[in-house]
C-alpha cells in the first residue's frame, strides 16, 4: 500500500510520468544535438534546450543565469570520414573506429603486418616502424591482429600500440564491438580499429579523414534550483552528464541514449516533484558537460563552486539510468554505510528493484570530485540487458525504462528520509 500511494502521488503530482520522460530523452538524442558533443556546438544546443525545459516548470537558475561556462581542448571529427578498401566504403563506427586522439590524413595505407610470434618483440617491432617511417612503398603502417591473441597478450600490446602511433600509422583488427571516447589532444598518426569481417588483408586502405583540434573551447555547465522554505536550511544536489561523444564525421553521431540522456531527463523528474512537493532541503540541479573528456565540468564546478560545499547535504549523481531490469548499483556504497542502508530499506520496504548493489569509491562519473572535496556523494547507475556503451547502437529505441517509476520513488523518498 505504501508503494502505491508514493507512485501515484510521484506520478499526480511531477513530469515523471514517462511519455514526458520520453520526449526529453529522445530529443536530447536527435541528430540536430550533434551527439551532444563537440561538431557544430552540439553540447551548447543541448545545454540551452535544458535551460528552456528548466524554465517551462519554473525552475529557476542558480544565481542569474542557468548556465556555467568553462573551457577545455578538445580534438573533434567535423567532416570527412571516409574508410574503404577496393572501392568498398567501410561504416564508421560499425565497421571501423578512429582513435579519438588521431590527426586527420588523406592517405593510403599499406600496413605491414606484425607476426603473432613477434607482438610483443620490441627490437623487431623498432625496425618494422622504421621501414614505416621512411614511406617504402611496400609499406606506411603498422598492423595487429587481435584476432588471433590472447587477453592477456593484447592488454600488453594495447599500450604498444598507442606509443606506435605516436610515430606511423597504426591498424588494428578486431572482433569485438567499439567503445569510443573523447580526445583531449592530436597525439596520433591515423590510428584505425577494423573489424576482421570486412577487412581484406591483400589490399591497401584509402583513408581521407578530417580532424580539428579546438584550444579553449567554450562549455558549460547547467544549474537549477529550488530554495527550501526553511532557513538556513542544507542542500540536496542531484546531477547528471548531458554531454557525450558527439560526432565520427559528418554522417555519424553517437545518440548516448543510456549515457546518459536518460539520466539528464531523470533530473526534471526530480525538478518537477520537488517544485510541486517542496523539500525541508535546498534543491540543487546540475546538469554537467565535459564527463566524457574526463569529468571535465564537475572538476570546474568543485573548483569554483558558487555554493559552500559544507552546506551539501548529500550528492545523488545519476548516469545509464535507462533500464533497471537487474536493480541499480550504488557507487561509494562502502564510503557511506548508513545511507546505504537507507536506500536498502526503502528498497526492501516497497518492493521496488530487484537488487540495489553495494560498490566501493570509483573516479567512474562526476560524483568523483565532490567526493575527493568532503561531499557525501553516491553515483547510481541501472542494470540490465542493454549493453550499449559509447557505440552507435546506444540509441533511444534501444532504452527499456522497465523501472523507471520504480527508481524516481527510491530517490524521492531518500530525500524524504534523509
Amino acid at each position: 500500500m505504501l508503494k502505491f500511494l508514493v507512485l501515484l502521488f510521484i506520478s499526480g503530482n511531477c513530469i515523471g510520468q514517462i511519455e514526458e520522460v520520453r520526449r526529453i530523452t529522445e530529443q536530447l538524442c536527435s541528430p540536430e544535438f550533434h551527439g551532444r558533443g563537440y561538431v557544430e556546438k552540439g553540447d551548447s544546443l543541448a545545454s540551452s534546450f535544458l535551460a528552456e525545459e528548466f524554465s517551462k516548470i519554473n525552475v529557476k537558475p542558480f544565481g542569474n543565469s542557468y548556465f556555467q561556462n568553462f573551457n577545455l581542448d578538445v580534438n573533434t571529427f567535423p567532416g570527412r570520414m571516409s574508410v574503404s578498401q577496393n572501392g568498398r566504403a567501410f561504416i564508421p563506427g560499425k565497421d571501423y573506429s578512429i582513435d579519438p586522439s588521431s590527426r586527420g590524413q588523406k592517405v593510403q595505407l599499406t600496413p605491414v603486418e606484425i607476426p603473432r610470434n613477434k607482438v610483443l618483440d620490441i627490437d623487431f617491432i623498432k625496425k618494422m616502424i622504421e621501414i614505416a617511417a621512411s614511406r617504402d612503398e611496400s609499406t606506411n603502417a603498422i598492423l595487429f591482429d587481435f584476432t588471433t591473441l590472447s587477453k592477456d597478450t593484447i592488454t600488453k600490446v594495447r599500450g604498444l600500440t598507442h606509443e606506435i602511433a605516436e610515430y606511423v600509422p597504426v591498424i588494428e583488427i578486431v572482433n569485438e564491438k567499439f567503445t569510443w571516447s573523447v580526445g583531449r589532444s592530436q597525439r596520433y598518426w591515423t590510428f584505425l580499429q577494423i573489424q576482421d569481417s570486412v577487412y581484406d588483408r591483400n589490399s591497401p586502405i584509402d583513408v581521407d579523414i578530417e580532424a580539428e583540434m579546438i584550444k579553449n573551447y567554450s562549455s558549460r555547465n547547467v544549474l537549477a534550483y529550488i530554495p527550501s522554505e526553511k532557513k538556513c536550511a542544507k542542500t540536496m544536489v542531484y546531477t547528471a552528464h548531458y554531454d557525450h561523444l558527439g560526432r565520427m564525421g559528418s554522417e555519424t553521431y553517437f545518440p548516448g541514449a543510456n549515457d546518459n540522456a536518460s539520466g539528464t531527463a531523470m533530473l526534471f523528474t526530480m525538478a518537477n516533484y520537488f517544485k510541486k512537493n517542496p523539500s525541508n532541503y535546498n534543491v540543487l540541479f546540475i546538469a554537467f558537460a565535459g564527463e566524457e573528456a574526463g569529468l571535465i565540468g564537475s572538476k570546474y564546478f568543485v573548483e569554483n563552486s558558487p555554493i559552500k560545499l559544507k552546506k551539501i547535504e548529500f550528492l545523488v549523481n545519476l548516469d545509464i539510468m535507462g533500464s533497471g531490469e537487474d536493480g541499480i548499483t550504488v557507487v561509494n556504497a562502502t564510503l557511506f554505510e548508513k545511507e546505504f542502508e537507507l536506500l536498502e530499506t526503502i528498497n526492501s520496504e516497497m518492493n521496488l528493484l530487484k537488487e540495489v548493489k553495494k560498490r566501493g569509491p570509483a573516479a567512474n562519473s562526476d560524483h568523483y570530485w565532490f567526493t575527493q572535496k568532503g561531499v557525501p556523494a553516491f553515483f547510481i547507475y541501472t542494470r540490465g540487458p542493454n549493453k550499449h556503451y559509447h557505440d552507435v547502437f546506444d540509441a533511444y529505441e534501444a532504452l527499456s525504462f522497465k523501472e523507471y517509476e520504480d527508481i524516481t520513488t527510491l530517490l524521492v523518498e531518500f530525500v524524504n528520509r534523509k
